[in-house]
Parts: C-alpha cells; sequence; structure tokens
C-alpha cells in the first residue's frame, strides 16, 4: 500500500533544539541555586515532553533528592519564563531538512507534527524556523491525553488527517518515536544525529536508519513506488 503521509518530530528529528533547551534549564536551575549543567547531559533528558525534562533536570542535584510535585511545577513555571525567551534563538534545521520536505510536498504526501513538545512552545518555534506551511496538522504534547511513546498522538494525526495509519510513515530520532509507530501499526524511519536520551539509535526496532529527511523522502517515494500497482 503507497503512503499517503508522513509524520514527523520535531526536536532532534527537524530542529536542534538543544541549545536553547539547555539554556532554558540552566535559567531554571540557576534560579533555584543549582549549578549548571552540559548540554549533553540535557539532551539526554529529551525526548518524553517538558515535564519529564524539567524533573530529570532538577533531580540531578547535588544532595540526591528527588523533586516532588511542588518541585517540578515551581520548575515548569521557570523554566517556561526561560524558555519561551530563547526559544528558536538557537535552534537550527538539521541539514538535508527542507530538501526532504519539499520531496514528500512534491510527491503529493500529506505533512504532520507529532511531538511531545508542548503547544505553546511548538508553534511559535515552527513559525520562528519557516517550516510551518509544510505540516497540514501539529499534533503536540498536550493535544492528547497521552504522549509519545503511547500511538494515541500519531493515531490522533492520522484521523485529522483521514489517513489510514497503515499508509503512514513516521519519522523520528527516538525510542519514544520507535515505540509509538510500532503501536499504531506504521512504519517508521529512524535518523542517528538526534537524541534519544543517549541511546544508540541502532538499537530500535525501526524498518530503517536514514542519514537525514532528505534520505527519507527517497526511501519513502522509492517504496511507494515498489507498492504501487
Amino acid at each position: 500500500m503507497p503512503f499517503a503521509a508522513v509524520l514527523l518530530d520535531l526536536d532532534g528529528t527537524l530542529l536542534d533544539t538543544i541549545p536553547d533547551l539547555a539554556n532554558a534549564s540552566n535559567g531554571m536551575r540557576l534560579e533555584l541555586g543549582l549549578p549548571p549543567l552540559s548540554r549533553e547531559t540535557i539532551a539526554s533528558y529529551v525526548g518524553k515532553g517538558t515535564e519529564n525534562l524539567v524533573l530529570r533536570t532538577l533531580s540531578n542535584n547535588p544532595d540526591g533528592s528527588t523533586p516532588d510535585a511542588g518541585d517540578v511545577r515551581q520548575g515548569l513555571e521557570i523554566f517556561g519564563r526561560h524558555y519561551h525567551a530563547v526559544n528558536g534563538d538557537q535552534a537550527v534545521l538539521y541539514p538535508g531538512v527542507v530538501e526532504g520536505l519539499n520531496a514528500f510536498k512534491a510527491a503529493g504526501l500529506r505533512m504532520a507534527v507529532v511531538t511531545n513538545k508542548p503547544t505553546e512552545f511548538t508553534l511559535p518555534l515552527l513559525a520562528r524556523s519557516g517550516i510551518a506551511g509544510f505540516f497540514e496538522h501539529i499534533v503536540c504534547g498536550d493535544t492528547c491525553e497521552r504522549k509519545k511513546p503511547d500511538p494515541m498522538p500519531l493515531l490522533h494525526a492520522c484521523e485529522l488527517l483521514r489517513v489510514d495509519p497503515a499508509q503512514v510513515l513516521a519519522i523520528g530520532d527516538s525510542v519514544n518515536d520507535a515505540l509509538a509507530a510500532r503501536a499504531a501499526n506504521m512504519a517508521v524511519l529512524a535518523v542517528p544525529y538526534g537524541y534519544n536520551e543517549g541511546m544508540d539509535v541502532r538499537t530500535l526496532e525501526v524498518d530503517d536508519i536514514v542519514m537525514s529527511i532528505k534520505e527519507a523522502a527517497r526511501w519513502a517515494l522509492r517504496n511507494h513506488t515498489n507498492n504501487e500497482p
């Protein structure tokens, strides 16, 4: 069955957002009297949504204590203030993203973003990066009751696009993307340059690993052609 649509993750797949996330996270830590963390450490916390990022960032502290719900709420408020101030400042599109999106568009494949990032940060970031116009729908971490690795956000995107999940290709950089796509009965590709919580993408159960979104488009169109009657 030919592909009808493509669902793409955001952080670590389309955009390298670690510089901004690290600046906001360390701004939060400094305001709370904690020392800054390296970008590499913060990158390993990215993937399961902002609340998880804040929780893990605050858990990395000198006394080894676990933040309680009140600490996380306070952290989220402070992080949000800092992230709104820097969101998109240093984020950059990965090589091959625009070429790949244009190739998908030219082939008539519909596109949506499915991210665990909250709406309040996702929409301004996509607009600032100049790629918002490629996507018919944006499903964020607060759009559905559950986030990736649950399949709900991917299935919701299929409903919005009115496509069968079996005709959809998902592209991401992490175990959350792979698990969600498999549970949704979708083909899935992984890119190796993202975050994946510090783990090697070669451990993921995916259909293939591609070096860029441009290569992902070639892969999709090759399989699309091979599957046509």
